[in-house]
């Protein structure tokens, strides 16, 4: 799951070498925090207008999760 949200992101920055991804151990109700940091600079571009990308990306992990038998996951953009 982190492979597949660090690649989403990586087409979305100019400089990926600032991405940085944190996995959280699963919570008591099952619940995968990924903590995703990037470049000051391309925050705009990860969270998009009035927020689409950032929903988008975290569908796109929800979607995944399901796929790979998580419980549930959520993606913080910080």
């Amino acid at each position: 799951m982190k492979e597949l949200l660090y690649a989403i992101v990586a087409g979305l920055v100019e400089d990926p070498s600032a991405i940085e991804i944190i996995q959280d151990e699963p919570d008591e109700e099952g619940v995968v925090v990924f903590h995703l940091h990037v470049a000051e600079s391309d925050m705009g571009r990860v969270i998009g207008r009035q927020g689409r990308i950032a929903k988008a990306l975290r569908t796109i992990m929800r979607s995944g999760a399901s796929r790979h038998g998580m419980h549930s996951v959520a993606v913080e953009i910080g």
